[in-house]
């Protein structure tokens, strides 16, 4: 998947548990949790709708790496390339 496809596909896992976020004004370099109202439950749906709209495995001991939405897109793109 490109870096694009792998945007599209965290975002939509995004929508999933966050439905009021806007791709537009969201910000790619500020935590998630600091600009949506995600707690710990909603955050391990969003990890697992990502696993399953890119296949990639993100084990759990990785969770504190996955902060922003860039920091989503680049992990990703190191596990699927």
């Amino acid at each position: 998947m490109t870096e694009g496809e792998l945007r599209d596909a965290v975002l939509g896992a995004l929508g999933e548990v966050a439905p009021e976020a806007d791709p537009v004004t969201l910000r790619a370099d500020v935590a998630l949790r600091d600009q949506l109202d995600i707690d710990s439950m909603d955050f391990l749906n969003f990890v697992i709708g990502v696993h399953e709209a890119t296949g990639v495995d993100i084990p759990e001991a990785d969770y504190g790496r996955l902060v922003t939405l860039d920091d989503f897109v680049s992990y990703l793109s190191g596990k699927a390339g």
